[in-house]
C-alpha cells in the first residue's frame, strides 16, 4: 500500500508546478473559469493565448516544433479538420475520452475530441406573423416560397461550411449545390456579421427566418444589455429535419498540439474538460449542450426544447467541407 501511495505521489509531483500553454479560439467567460478551476485542482499553471482560429493555426505552423502550445481549442468541425490536415496536432490515446465521448463526436484518428455540442437551428421572429409550415427542414430554406425571407452568415463562415458539408453528407453533392444556390436566392440581404447579427436583423424585421446556433440565443437572453435580452426573448426555435435525420450538430473541440512539451499535463487537461463539473459549467455559463450524457443541460438550454440530433459522424461531415467550400464559391455565396 505504501509503495502505491509513493508511486502516486511521484506521478503527481511531475505535474505539480508544470505550465500548460493553451491556444484557444474560444473567448467565453466559462473557459476562463475552467482554467482557474484546473489550476486550483492540479497546481498546473495555465497560460492561455486567445485569437481567431485561422490565426492560431497559422501561428502553430510558423512556430513548428518550437511552439510553446500544448493544447488547441476551437469551435467547428471544419476548423478542427483544417488543424488536423495542417499536421499541427498529435493523436491522444485516452480511455477516459473514448468512454465519455460518443464515437460520432470525435476524430476517427484521435486527433481531436468534442467538448461541447451546438445545434444549428432555424430561428424565427416570434413577434412577426410567421408561417411555420413553410420551414420544417434545412432543405426548405431553398424553396422559392422563401425568397427574401432568410438570413444567414457568409458561405465563407465556418458554421456555414459545416452546415453545407452535413447536407452533402446526407443528400449528396448535387443536392448540396441546389441547396446553396436556393438559399442564396432567398437571402433578404447580403450576408453580414455573425449569428447574433442575424438574430438582431431578424427581430428588426429584415426577414422572418435566420440560421444560427442555439447557444447564441442563451447569451442574448442573459446579456447585460436590455436590447440584447429583448432580441433573445423574441426568438423562436425550429429544430429542422425532425421527421428525418435530425438537426445538424456541430461541436467545440480540443486537441493536443504536435509541439507539446507537457503531454501528461495536456492529456490531464483534455480529460478534465470532459469531467462532470466542467461539462456543467459549459452548459450553465455558455449555454452549449454537454457531450456527457450524464450531465443535465442548464435550465436555459432546456428551454430550447428536446429534439432529435443528426447522428452522422462529425468526421464524415468534415470529409465534405472541401466540397462545400467549392460549391459556395461556384454559386457565388460569399
Amino acid at each position: 500500500m505504501r509503495k502505491v501511495i509513493i508511486t502516486a505521489l511521484l506521478g503527481a509531483s511531475v505535474l505539480i508546478g508544470a505550465e500548460l500553454n493553451v491556444y484557444s479560439a474560444r473567448h467565453y467567460d466559462a473557459d476562463y473559469e475552467i482554467y482557474k478551476k484546473f489550476e486550483a485542482q492540479t497546481g498546473i499553471k495555465i497560460k492561455h493565448t486567445t485569437a481567431r482560429a485561422p490565426e492560431l493555426i497559422k501561428r502553430l505552423q510558423l512556430e513548428g516544433k518550437d511552439s510553446p502550445a500544448d493544447i488547441f481549442i476551437t469551435a467547428d468541425v471544419s476548423i478542427l479538420t483544417e488543424a488536423k490536415n495542417a499536421n499541427i496536432l498529435a493523436p491522444v490515446d485516452s480511455k477516459v475520452l473514448k468512454d465519455i465521448i460518443p464515437s460520432n463526436l470525435r476524430d476517427k484518428d484521435n486527433m481531436w475530441f468534442s467538448i461541447t455540442k451546438r445545434a444549428r437551428i432555424i430561428a424565427y421572429n416570434k413577434n412577426a406573423n410567421v408561417d411555420l409550415n413553410l420551414v420544417k427542414t434545412y432543405e426548405d430554406l431553398a424553396k422559392p416560397e422563401l425568397k427574401g425571407k432568410v438570413l444567414m452568415r457568409s458561405g465563407t463562415a465556418a458554421y456555414s461550411k459545416t452546415l453545407l458539408a452535413s447536407i452533402i453528407a446526407n443528400d449528396g453533392k448535387d443536392e448540396g449545390k441546389k441547396w446553396a444556390k436556393g438559399v442564396l436566392d432567398n437571402l433578404a440581404m447580403a450576408p453580414k456579421g455573425g449569428d447574433r447579427d442575424q438574430a438582431k436583423q431578424m427581430i428588426a424585421g429584415v426577414a422572418p427566418f435566420a440560421v444560427m446556433n442555439t447557444y447564441y440565443i442563451g447569451l442574448l437572453k442573459t446579456s447585460k444589455d436590455p436590447k440584447d435580452r429583448e432580441v433573445g426573448n423574441s426568438i423562436g426555435i425550429i429544430f429542422p429535419n425532425q421527421d428525418g435525420r435530425g438537426t445538424h450538430i456541430n461541436v467545440s473541440g480540443i486537441a493536443m498540439t504536435a509541439s507539446s512539451k507537457n503531454q501528461d499535463a495536456a492529456k490531464k487537461f483534455m480529460e478534465f474538460m470532459l469531467s462532470k463539473d466542467v461539462q456543467a459549467m459549459l452548459t450553465n455559463i455558455n449555454y452549449e449542450f454537454p457531450v456527457r450524457s450524464d450531465v443535465e443541460p442548464s435550465d436555459i438550454v432546456k428551454e430550447f426544447g428536446k429534439f432529435k440530433e443528426d447522428s452522422v459522424e462529425v468526421s464524415k461531415i468534415a470529409e465534405n467541407v472541401k466540397d462545400a467550400v467549392l460549391i459556395y464559391d461556384e454559386v457565388g455565396f460569399r
